[in-house]
């Protein structure tokens, strides 16, 4: 400000601007202090879940890491299950901030179909702002309506149209795969360390080829979706160049991302993305822009052949994903109709969510195999069984009659929901309480003052706190599944323990990793079977052995990477090479 114009404003009106933000910054100040007093003295006083037994914690430590890191969460469920029973709380953010953690079947069914729980508002704004409004970013009445008006897109018959695009995919990779291994020697993904030898002696080594298939898988999962979802061609398995697939795989790599300090900072405080971009929030708005520009496109194009009732070229318009949505859309009620930015919120959600936990099922399920050769030589058996009735595609055969045999497979089933049990893509999820609740038990709980809460009886949850929903815990629960619980036994499914059958709570029985309830994951039969065509499709022309020691992590989702080599992100190396029958 010029001297001059400061000298032109009266010394009190100068005192009295001075006074007025001295005064609004102490009553910030004071409100500030007030809300940290309550957070972390006045209010867990008062907190029903104090009185649960749980492991303690010093002012300021959490228990983060041990409830969620893939590599010590087992050990630590079992041990405070254990000490504590199946229902009991842990510290978040310091020994202030109690969090209930159950693996009580009627407590996690009463959270996760209650409408008093929510996901906590930061993974809402997280997800909002990686991906727009998009179905798992909704809750209450908004979230209700956009199911109902999804979930025709992933019904039986949706899912049975889409199995051409399956195999297209299936055999496309196999293609890549057959060159790949009839190379002297091949490497994928150049450029990274030498793999450091596995912590086990296979009888023989196959083959040198070496291929990273959670990478391969991930390509692959990304073309399906694509086409399934868009009727777009990224052509991923050919190269990886195009444009809107760049586009998407770097906002996969921010969500993958630690958010940090700053991270959490912005999300109570957004504008800082704006006035202080850093390199993720310029990248994720580049990102955006290419996204946005090139939906609005397929959009408006699919509306209007719509419209005019006409059919794609590529023959997909009336099976794409995008087209049920827009044509669900339209007969809804004008006034509860979508828009198309969240149209393309809800694509944006299910290409991350649908090509990716698919991607990582399938790798896993390799991993596993490779691991477990008794367990791949069988399976690949009964697949090879299957096609040998098959492979002669007289009149009747179809990519849909195929799928629906591939289906059928018993022990190909067994081994899937096995993977998906042992190495489920979400490790865990949160709900908040939006008000006080009565929680009914199923375990007795006992409390620190000695009381002790009876089956059928309640205990008391106040609004504002955090409820853990463990999803690896429940899968590897020693009561459910028994005492080989974190072992691959794919024969538990042909003769599944009673204590995994739950009538009484209905998705809940023999399989977590879905979730269940209003929130559970709409496009589990879309994975599942996606993920036995393509096994169906690989096992009869490869075998799988390790190459590396492999380790879990957890991002958003729970993916693989080489022991000591974390720096170099998500990989899955194996030994993939021909197979010959004998």
């Amino acid at each position: 400000m010029p001297n001059n114009l400061v000298r032109s404003i009266p010394a009190w009106v100068l005192s009295s601007g001075l006074k007025a933000c001295g005064l609004i910054l102490l009553l910030s100040l004071a409100r500030g202090a007030v809300w940290l007093v309550n957070m972390v003295i006045v209010a867990p006083i008062s907190d029903p879940l104090k009185n649960m037994q749980g492991p303690e914690a010093l002012f300021l430590q959490n228990h983060f890491r041990e409830v969620m890191d893939p590599t010590l969460s087992p050990d630590t469920h079992e041990n405070w299950v254990k000490a504590y029973g199946k229902t009991f709380r842990f510290h978040g953010f310091g020994r202030h901030d109690y969090r209930l953690f159950s693996i009580d079947f009627r407590v996690i069914s009463h959270i996760l179909n209650s409408p008093a729980y929510e996901k906590p508002w930061q993974t809402r704004s997280l997800l909002s702002r990686l991906f727009g409004r998009g179905v798992f970013a909704m809750e209450g009445e908004e979230h209700k309506s956009l199911r109902k008006l999804i979930s025709p897109a992933f019904s039986t018959r949706s899912v049975k149209a889409m199995t051409p695009i399956f195999f297209q995919k299936a055999e496309e990779l196999r293609d890549r795969w057959e060159y790949l291994t009839a190379r002297p020697t091949s490497i994928d993904r150049e450029g990274l360390p030498a793999l450091p030898p596995p912590p086990y002696s296979p009888a023989r080594s196959l083959t040198d080829t070496v291929l990273d298939v959670s990478h391969w898988f991930s390509r692959a999962a990304f073309d399906v979706i694509g086409l399934a979802g868009f009727d777009y061609h990224f052509r991923s398995l050919q190269h990886e160049s195009e444009d809107v697939y760049l586009a998407y795989r770097n906002l996969f790599k921010i969500a993958d991302r630690n958010p940090g300090l700053r991270g959490l900072v912005q999300l109570y405080f957004p504008i800082l993305g704006k006035i202080w971009p850093d390199e993720g929030s310029r990248i994720l708005k580049e990102s955006q822009a290419v996204i946005h520009r090139a939906g609005k496109e397929l959009i408006q194009s699919k509306k209007t052949a719509i419209l005019a009732e006409k059919a794609s070229v590529t023959g997909m318009m009336e099976k794409d994903i995008l087209t049920l949505l827009i044509k669900s859309n339209l007969l809804t009620d004008p006034f509860k109709r979508i828009s198309d930015a969240d149209l393309l919120a809800q694509l944006s959600t299910f290409l991350f969510a649908g090509s990716d936990t698919t991607a990582l099922t399938m790798a896993w399920c390799a991993h596993l195999l490779s691991l477990h050769p008794d367990v791949q030589t069988r399976l690949r058996d009964e697949i090879i069984s299957l096609s040998a009735c098959s492979s002669n595609k007289q009149t009747g055969y179809s990519p849909q009659s195929h799928a629906e045999a591939i289906d059928a497979l018993p022990y190909l089933d067994a081994v899937v929901r096995e993977t998906l049990r042992l190495c489920p893509p979400v490790h865990g999820t949160m709900r908040v309480a939006t008000r006080d609740d009565n929680i009914p038990i199923s375990s007795p709980i006992l409390l620190r003052n000695g009381t002790v809460v009876r089956d059928g009886e309640t205990f008391r949850i106040r609004r504002g706190s955090y409820v853990h929903v463990p999803i690896e815990a429940l899968n590897f629960s020693e009561d459910i599944w028994g005492p080989d619980a974190r072992s691959f036994n794919p024969n538990r499914w042909l003769s599944l323990p009673h204590t995994a059958r739950v009538p009484a709570y209905p998705g809940i029985a023999n399989l977590m990793t879905f979730s269940f309830g209003p929130h559970a994951c709409p496009g589990w039969k879309f994975s599942i079977l996606q993920t036995k065509i393509f096994m169906a499709t690989l096992l009869p022309d490869f075998v799988f052995e390790p190459a590396a020691d492999i380790q879990k992590f957890n991002a958003v989702l729970t993916r693989p990477y080489v022991y000591d080599q974390f720096e170099y992100g998500a990989r899955l190396p194996l030994k993939v090479g021909k197979y010959y029958p004998s």
